[in-house]
């Protein structure tokens, strides 16, 4: 099967974005680098095809025997190669190794049976010889003495290594030619016929290539992971402090870092950093056999296959080439950050949120998250006074705080990570909070500015065709971030800058054709939307303050009873005000047709406009001016109708009345 690790769908990687190349149980396919429409897929015991996503064709190109060989044996799943020097030559591995250097329209065997060539039936099952009947002797089981690994050097053509089911490393240095035989037994540390599971060439040192064996099958468990840097002439263990019980099924390695390995075992997949020393498990993966382990080298993404048939796709694992000993020391480090690519998420499956109105059982994987995602690591954690006081407590000797210290706590704010986003010419774009637990954390940007919506402190449900409040795509172009700590209220940088690129995908067929232009009207649309919607705000909080002075002038003996004409000739002021903000609502619930609000003029241009990479039509042109001009009468005729108010509000206070919103009492007097 194929699909994307991301998909610029806001539903994520559905089923509909996975295609079949072949069927069968499948197994690990190769991809032509130059032509990603060429897809190689087996089927089990070395079945082959070449797949073509243009036409949808299928053509078999396993290896056939000619007159005289003798039969063609390949294990269950037996290895593939693309030559990392030749994009039309492929290696194919049963007992012999095949070479095509036309895409698998023809195979030439360039090795003799590189196995032991033992009979499996006079080897020791249990401690016996199993009789022919066992269960499954002779039944979904890979006939013994295969090649079951395979690995060509990406520095040196026609260096090539081979591992064997029955406990042999074959190297050729001539591709195929000549074939150099290393036993198992002859690796210090390793048994006796050991399955080798996994054979690498490196990716930095044409001499030097990794191994991993695996003798589960013996009831041995123990990790192997050798390396050999004369081309398998002699062999270091650096399985390091793996967990004993923890057999390895397969090794990659970082094509930037040499001393950067990731290993896939019984329980998980592991990573190093110094080359083996070390060993440290990826979280958040379940524990579960990680049958294979590769590299998306564009996008620097670890992918784990599981023995569950799932996988898992580690965003990003860059930052772990640069991890050391002497980084963690550091108050505070931030990690280089991968450029960004801009594009706008659609929604083809309806609504505004993840799979729409499919329901649970449309299965559907999350995206990675979207935007420029900061990795940056923190040696302690910030910590507010109650965390520090309850830290104390748990010593020996301690002072009972004081009211004054309880006082302090009540009174802090809690430190705080910050993550400040400048645009090339320093201008401050956004600010992002992050964790202040100690330890390493990432936090994604959405590539927008902030939103000039009125403030929230309370989050509500969307529903499903609302959209979260945002503010505009910020142009394409360099950015930085730093790490700030935020404590009392002083800022204070510990990590950063970091600079990368925010670039355009280009997927709009009607594009910006200038982006920098685009942007500035775009702020000043969001400027704009800062204003009506703080107005419409202003607009609800006068309406209440209207309410409050009702009932304090009907329970104030003193007031004068005049001033509730005045106060009705306030809301018919705010009636009419609020059909220039909001539209005709009297008329809107009657199906009556309405002219547009101020309100809605601006809403229309920000729900558009926050949604596409290209540039504003002219009717969005158009309707800014017009809401700006509009805005500008509201505001005074707002401004007018507050200060009428106020001066009623400033005359009940004169009379005695009860606190109303927006009002300071005056004094007692003495």
């Amino acid at each position: 099967q194929g699909g994307p690790s991301r998909t610029n769908d806001m539903a994520g990687i559905t089923n509909a974005d996975w295609f079949i190349t072949v069927g069968g149980d499948g197994f690990e396919p190769a991809i032509d680098p130059l032509d990603h429409n060429i897809v190689y897929s087996q089927w089990q015991y070395g079945g082959l095809i070449r797949h073509d996503r243009r036409s949808g064709e299928i053509t078999d190109i396993k290896p056939r025997e000619r007159p005289g060989d003798e039969p063609y044996v390949f294990n269950w799943d037996a290895p593939l190669l693309i030559s990392p020097h030749s994009h039309t030559r492929l290696f194919y591995s049963g007992r012999r190794v095949f070479r095509s250097e036309d895409r698998g329209n023809s195979w030439t065997p360039i090795s003799p049976n590189l196995t032991r060539q033992l009979d499996r039936n006079q080897l020791e099952v249990f401690g016996e010889i199993q009789k022919p009947d066992a269960v499954s002797k002779h039944r979904s089981t890979s006939i013994y003495g295969n090649i079951v690994a395979f690995s060509e050097s990406p520095l040196a053509e026609g260096l090539l290594y081979v591992g064997t089911d029955d406990g042999l490393v074959q190297v050729s240095e001539n591709g195929g030619e000549s074939w150099r035989r290393i036993n198992t037994e002859d690796i210090d540390g390793v048994p006796d016929l050991t399955y080798v599971a996994s054979i690498v060439a490196s990716q930095h040192d044409a001499d030097t290539v990794y191994a991993a064996f695996n003798h589960h099958k013996t009831g041995d468990f123990a990790p192997y992971i050798y390396m050999s840097e004369n081309r398998g002439a002699s062999w270091t263990a650096i399985h390091g402090d793996l967990p004993d019980r923890n057999f390895v099924w397969s090794v990659a390695q970082d094509h930037v870092n040499p001393d950067l390995l990731f290993a896939g075992t019984e329980f998980g997949c592991y990573y190093t950093v110094d080359h083996g020393n070390e060993w440290h498990k990826f979280s958040g993966v379940p524990t579960i056999a990680v049958r294979d382990v590769d590299i998306q080298r564009r996008e620097s993404d670890v992918v784990m296959a599981t023995f569950g048939r799932g996988f898992y796709i580690v965003d990003d694992y860059s930052p772990l080439r640069t991890v050391s000993e002497e980084l963690l020391q550091n108050e505070a480090h931030l990690f280089p950050v991968k450029n960004a690519p801009l594009y706008v998420q659609k929604n083809r499956l309806g609504g505004n949120h993840g799979k729409g109105f499919q329901g649970a059982s449309y299965y559907a994987a999350s995206n990675p998250p979207f935007g420029a995602t900061f990795t940056y690591y923190i040696k302690d954690k910030l910590k507010t006074l109650q965390e520090l006081r309850k830290e104390a407590e748990k010593e020996d000797e301690w002072d009972y705080p004081t009211l004054d210290e309880f006082r302090a706590e009540e009174l802090e704010q809690d430190p705080r990570i910050i993550l400040t986003v400048r645009d090339e010419g320093g201008a401050i774009v956004r600010h992002i909070e992050g964790s202040r637990s100690a330890g390493t954390h990432r936090a994604t940007w959405d590539l927008r500015y902030p939103s000039t919506r009125p403030i929230r402190m309370s989050g509500r449900a969307l529903a499903p065709w609302e959209v979260a409040d945002a503010g505009p795509l910020v142009a394409p172009g360099r950015y930085s971030v730093e790490v700030s700590t935020d404590i009392g209220g002083e800022i204070t940088r510990i990590a950063g800058p970091e600079s990368f690129d925010v670039y355009p995908l280009n997927l709009a067929t009607f594009a910006s054709e200038d982006p920098d232009a685009d942007l500035e009207f775009a702020l000043r649309v969001a400027e704009l939307e800062r204003s009506v919607r703080g107005a419409d705000e202003f607009a609800d909080e006068v309406d209440e303050r209207v309410r409050y002075v009702r009932k304090a002038i009907t329970e104030t003996p003193r007031a004068d009873p005049n001033w509730l004409n005045t106060l009705d000739g306030i809301r018919r002021s705010m009636s009419e005000l609020r059909l220039s903000l909001n539209g005709d609502r009297v008329g809107a619930t009657r199906g009556e047709a309405t002219g547009p609000s101020l309100v809605g003029r601006v809403g229309t241009i920000t729900g558009n406009l926050w949604y596409v990479t290209s540039g504003p039509t002219g009717t969005e042109r158009e309707q800014f001016q017009i809401a700006t001009d509009e805005y500008q009468q509201v505001r005074s005729r707002l401004l007018a109708i507050e200060n009428e108010l106020a001066d009623l509000e400033a005359a009940l206070d004169e009379a005695g009345a009860p606190w109303t919103p927006g009002r300071l009492p005056a004094g007692a007097r003495p």
